[in-house]
């Protein structure tokens, strides 16, 4: 009888074990556009489907929105960095094929590496929608 509830014990763990996976939670309240470090973040030792399971993709990164102590962190609540702001003039780069046309344009939106950002062109006043590439130009056409 002491074996099979010994037995029974250790699957138990190993199941739980195997299953159970941490939360990623702030340890203070962190405003939206504000970076965020691995001081600012601890781990909860509960499995919230949905939510950021480790401290590694969370530190680095920006808040999108404003995050709550203890109120654990969803995917999209986190994105890269900003390194284009708001009516920033930057320059769009179009590509087609092989064609590759450069201008002036002012950013409508703010974001980081690989956002799709909405741009005026600054010489038509059309606007475009383009990817924020690693330099801070926005690329418009594949």
């Amino acid at each position: 009888m002491r074996v099979i509830l010994l037995l029974t014990a250790v699957v138990a763990s190993f199941w739980g074990a195997a299953t159970l996976a941490d939360t990623v939670v702030p340890t203070r309240t962190i405003r939206a556009n504000t970076v965020i470090t691995a001081a600012d973040l601890k781990l909860i030792p509960e499995t919230i489907l949905g939510m950021v399971e480790d401290i590694g993709v969370v530190a680095g990164s920006e808040a999108r929105t404003n995050l709550y102590v203890g109120r654990p962190i969803r995917p999209s609540d986190i994105g890269p960095p900003a390194i284009v702001e708001r009516n920033q003039v930057i320059t769009i780069i179009y590509l087609k094929g092989g064609l590759s046309i450069a201008t002036e344009g002012r950013a409508l939106d703010r974001g980081g590496v690989g956002d799709r950002l909405k741009v005026m062109n600054l010489a038509s006043r059309n606007t475009v929608f383009g990817r924020v590439d690693q330099s801070g130009a926005v690329r418009v056409g594949n």
